[in-house]
């Protein structure tokens, strides 16, 4: 028990690092380019590894097993287990100890946690998007406004002091683009309501690029308004929708959303369980047969998992048989399994 925790942290640790690398490259990237505001990558960052936490607990259970009674059958300690008369069918207790502690913990994430960070994840996005044109600059990008008429280009932003630094800004106005620079400027509320970005020491070019009638005028103080932006009412995904509300309006997409969401947690049991026989090391074969077999079993049932969801949703099989039917079916594929080397190890010693 104690070697499984330690591999399944090891292999959680080394997996969970990836995906939040990978993911803050995304979001930083994001960022980069102006969809994503410099402020708003480690909040979606945190939702982001908080709603994979339950297929890395999965492949961290599985692996965790499997690695462990690998080990024990390099190290012939397996043999000596074999030897002293005790079947294969008595590392289920230890194995099922360790599984239902960390499926009750998957349980957890996939039918409460999850959902609520991707609500979360959700609003905030919804927030994000509703935020003025300033307010959303990132610095150093340039970045069109959402009415489509003006282009923004701001050095450096100071959002606690609502001032900017070096500014870019083109606009058309009654069909003549005009373009402004200044040195600085700060954000202003009027009594009315209205936000307004004032510039300060700059200038202001009108006319067609590319002929020499350009109005030039330079400016102490130019104020332009903010266009407000509304929150926007969007109805949530299905995966942000809670687990209860779920279960009190039965329409098939929301029964196959719950199905999948329990099925993570009865799935990390049977693939735990699965790992036991398919952790055999045969040493005349190659080290990673096994591996290469156990992750071909994963992909598959996982796959399966999928495919159960999208055919229940769209009715084309009913509830019971996607998801009952594909657990029995694992179930059945593991006690073969179990058949299988069992009956193996007694036909050895039966010919001794």
């Amino acid at each position: 028990m104690r070697e499984f925790v330690t591999t399944g942290m090891l292999v959680f640790s080394i997996l969970f690092g990836i995906v939040v690398f990978t993911q803050l490259i995304r979001f930083l990237g994001e960022s980069v380019s102006g969809y994503l505001a410099v402020d708003a990558v480690a909040v979606m960052l945190g939702f982001s590894a908080v709603t994979s936490l339950p297929i890395i607990l999965s492949i961290s259970l599985f692996l965790s097993v499997l690695m462990t009674l690998t080990r024990c059958y390099r190290d012939s300690e397996m043999v000596v287990w074999f030897s002293a008369g005790i079947g294969l069918t008595r590392w289920i207790r230890p194995v099922m100890g360790y599984a239902i502690v960390v499926s009750v913990v998957i349980a957890t994430f996939s039918l409460g946690i999850t959902p609520w960070a991707l609500s979360q994840a959700d609003e905030f996005k919804r927030r994000l998007s509703s935020r003025d044109d300033v307010s959303s600059a990132t610095p150093g990008v340039f970045r069109e406004s959402k009415q489509d008429d003006r282009v923004f280009f701001m050095e450096n932003v100071d959002a606690e002091k609502r001032r900017v630094g070096n500014i870019f800004v083109q606009s058309v106005q009654n069909g003549v683009t005009g373009t402004m620079v200044a040195k600085e400027g700060f954000q202003e509320m009027r009594e009315n309501g209205e936000r307004y970005l004032i510039m300060l020491n700059g200038t202001r070019y009108e006319g067609v690029p590319g002929q020499a009638d350009f109005k030039i005028a330079e400016f102490e103080r130019y104020s332009m308004r903010i266009e407000p932006q509304e929150l926007r009412e969007s109805a949530p995904s299905l995966k942000a929708l809670s687990s209860l509300y779920l279960m009190q309006n039965p329409s098939s997409f929301n029964r196959a959303e719950l199905a999948w969401r329990i099925g993570l947690p009865v799935s990390a049991i049977v693939l735990a369980l699965m790992a036991i026989p398919l952790s055999f090391v045969d040493p005349r074969a190659g080290r990673s047969l096994n591996f290469i077999s156990a992750v071909v079993v994963f992909m598959l049932y996982n796959n399966l998992i999928n495919l159960s969801h999208s055919w229940v949703s769209r009715e084309r099989i009913g509830l019971w048989l996607g998801f009952w039917g594909l657990h029995l079916l694992m179930l059945v594929l593991l006690a073969l399994l179990f058949y299988h080397r069992s009956s193996v190890f007694a036909w050895a010693r039966w010919k001794r």
